[in-house]
């Protein structure tokens, strides 16, 4: 079961939209009126949690990308609309189908004050490569890093890889020489518009603005002297402070929690992305090794009212991953399955499962809550009984493939 958020969604965001594209979130156009009007001295953002990585390499979600992205600069950023710009580097070129060339910019400084060089693109790309990152095995398509001086860099790959560059921009961060996995996490250096000030463990991280961010960026400039992400599990208290004026930002606001927010004085801005949410069910456990029952999960789900009404109004049922065509591997003549819970108790019956049977769900939280048990009481109606566990992002995703966890994910 899989659907189109086509609005921002499980992160629906209250009066910044740019929040949802994280590194983008504290940064306001270069040029406009704002740059004569003094800056607040503190930005406060609430979170529906902590990050799980500052280890760049180690950075799965939007709420670590808004982190990171803040305190570090890649060669390439991502534009409002999804397209490459570059960011710490001049220029950037693909030579031929396996050379890219990057020139950085002059007189770029980390915030200890040392330059940035070519040599940090090496050492970034080899810090992803041996890492146990989601783009790991990606980065490991780039066979060596040439460095010709202090400014240029190629990057030679094993056989074309035209999907490399978006990569780049995501996961391949400059941080100086001498960084370690410790001090990722207790004190970070980047290059970026904010520099890390301090954390305290499960309520806050604070940033302060970089007096030596460049101009003009592609992320814009800081906004605010000081940016607090703090992080705040429950929605109805990031509501109630964002009411109270105890926050100015918040993100993971459920759908049937959004007239509170108007109600209370905020505006929720919902951004066009393109993604897919999903219900990852497995294979190779019994029953769910027999594709009737699989088929059966797939029409016991109203996917899309359950989007609609939770989610966001753009949500659309997919008939695969690849959302639309824009993605590889995207099929238009495929159709998506059809609710239809007398078609599944019928599945269920032909896979010797007419009396139902238990089974667990996992996720990782984020104001999804009331999109779990829509789900859970939908099985249910067919004979399915769902137990729900909620986990830290970095359990779920460190035991994505133990055959002891649930066998059902989102």
């Amino acid at each position: 079961m899989s659907f189109d958020r086509g609005s921002v969604s499980r992160r629906s965001l209250i009066q910044a939209a740019t929040l949802a594209a994280g590194w983008n979130s504290l940064a306001k156009p270069t040029g406009s009126a704002q740059n004569t009007t003094p800056l607040p001295e503190e930005l406060v953002i609430d979170l529906a949690g902590g990050p799980d990585n500052l280890d760049p390499a180690l950075a799965r979600s939007v709420r670590d990308w808004s982190i990171v992205h803040s305190i570090y600069d890649s060669i390439l950023d991502l534009g409002a609309d999804g397209s490459l710009v570059p960011l710490a580097a001049e220029r950037f070129e693909m030579l031929d189908d396996l050379t890219f060339e990057v020139v950085l910019r002059e007189n770029l400084a980390f915030h200890d004050g040392n330059p940035v060089l070519a040599d940090g693109i090496e050492r970034s790309i080899a810090h992803v490569q041996q890492s146990e990152g989601p783009a790991a095995q990606n980065f490991r398509v780039i066979e060596r890093v040439e460095v010709d001086d202090d400014l240029t860099a190629r990057i030679v790959t094993s056989q074309p890889a035209p999907w490399l560059p978006s990569q780049l921009a995501v996961w391949m961060v400059l941080f100086p020489e001498g960084t370690t996995p410790d001090s990722f996490e207790t004190a970070p250096v980047g290059s970026g518009p904010f520099r890390f000030v301090s954390r305290e463990a499960g309520d806050h991280i604070l940033l302060e603005r970089n007096p030596d961010y460049f101009s003009p960026s592609a992320k814009g400039q800081p906004l605010a002297e000081r940016v607090r992400f703090r992080f705040v599990p429950e929605s109805t208290t990031r509501i109630t402070d964002l009411a109270a004026g105890a926050a100015h930002l918040i993100d993971s606001v459920p759908q049937d929690q959004a007239r509170a927010v108007v109600d209370g004085g905020g505006k929720i801005v919902e951004a066009p992305v393109l993604g897919t949410s999903f219900l990852r069910v497995v294979n190779d456990v019994a029953p769910f090794d027999n594709p009737l029952v699989r088929q059966a999960l797939n029409h016991a789900i109203d996917a899309e009212t359950i989007g609609a009404a939770l989610v966001s109004s753009e949500v659309r049922r997919l008939a695969s991953l690849p959302p639309d065509e824009r993605a590889i591997g995207f099929d238009a003549d495929l159709a998506p399955f059809a609710f239809d819970p007398d078609r599944a108790r019928e599945l269920l019956a032909e896979a010797g499962l007419a009396d139902g049977f238990e089974t667990r769900l996992q996720y990782t939280g984020g104001g999804v809550d009331a999109v779990m048990q829509a789900i859970a009481a939908n099985l249910a109606d067919v004979g399915i009984t769902v137990s729900i566990e909620t986990t830290e992002l970095a359990t779920f995703n460190g035991s994505w493939q133990d055959p002891d966890s649930a066998p059902l994910r989102y």
